[in-house]
């Protein structure tokens, strides 16, 4: 088994069992002579909760991150092309992305008996914005082992020749300046540009599929929720019902022993009397 093999299933685990099951593991690979395939599991550090969260979300939901690792590459693309109105939207669709999957990392988290804080998903949708914007970062998060939560000051590559094209405003009488014919286009940018907008549609088809595929699980959370509603409420009648044929039944016991008695004190007296008139005879 390879290191990276190793790493992806002790990421996988929650934080609290990481320790004892990296030490095994480098204690196997040590007796088995592999001294630094056993160096090199030790080294691996473990995981923050956030750094976990991200790592569980990737396993739970890999379309998703998937389609929001490639827009990334898109928003990468708009920014060197200094393209505004293209990276103006995709910024908004990244801030739409990030949020939800925050908020199904938080999800999946709880469901795992592990919910996280507040500031833990706040780390969380910081490590996804960053994952957006540098591609290192982003093979870490596509793999499930980061270790750490990750950050990211700027978007983008920081270039020389990378700047922001502002309009100057004009002035009373100002000539207008003259706008340098853009050069155009080549094959391979063109072909780029197909490509990117093929992966962005591919990536807003599948971000709607899980969504519509979420909203239907929720439906049926939903259905299965007000049916177990009404069956409690379907059983809670009929335990009043049990009960109250209980308390009948109770009754009629109590009379039928009392009446059982009397009769037996009835046959008693009847005896006595029937043997006091047998001696007055004699």
């Amino acid at each position: 088994m390879s290191l990276g093999e190793v790493a992806a299933d002790l990421y996988g685990l929650a934080p609290a069992e990481f320790v004892a099951a990296r030490d095994a593991r480098a204690g196997a690979a040590k007796e088995s002579g592999d001294r630094d395939m056993a160096a090199a599991i030790t080294a691996l550090r473990k995981p923050t909760v956030a750094a976990w969260a991200v790592n569980t979300l990737v396993r739970a939901a890999p379309r998703e991150v998937d389609a929001l690792l490639r827009l990334g590459a898109e928003l990468r693309t708009a920014q060197r092309q200094l393209s505004g109105a293209r990276l103006r939207e995709l910024t908004r669709q990244r801030r739409q992305v990030v949020d939800a999957l925050a908020e199904r990392a938080g999800e999946v988290a709880a469901g795992q008996g592990r919910p996280v804080s507040e500031a833990v998903l706040r780390q969380v949708s910081e490590t996804l914005t960053a994952a957006l914007a540098d591609s290192d970062i982003a093979e870490q998060v596509r793999a499930g082992t980061l270790a750490t939560a990750q950050t990211y000051a700027g978007f983008g590559p920081v270039d020389p020749d990378l700047t922001v094209v502002r309009e100057e405003p004009k002035t009373a009488g100002a000539q207008p300046r003259r706008k340098k014919k853009p050069a155009e286009p080549t094959e391979g940018e063109r072909a780029r540009d197909v490509r990117a907008e093929a992966d962005r549609r591919r990536a807003q088809e599948e971000l709607r599929a899980a969504e519509t595929a979420a909203r239907a699980t929720l439906a049926a959370a939903e259905e299965q929720a007000r049916r177990a509603a009404e069956d409690l409420e379907a059983a809670t009648a009929r335990l009043a019902e049990l009960r109250d044929e209980l308390a009948a039944a109770q009754d009629r016991h109590r009379f039928a022993r009392n009446a059982e008695r009397a009769a037996r004190d009835a046959v008693r007296a009847a005896t006595v009397e029937l043997e006091r008139a047998r001696r007055r005879k004699r």
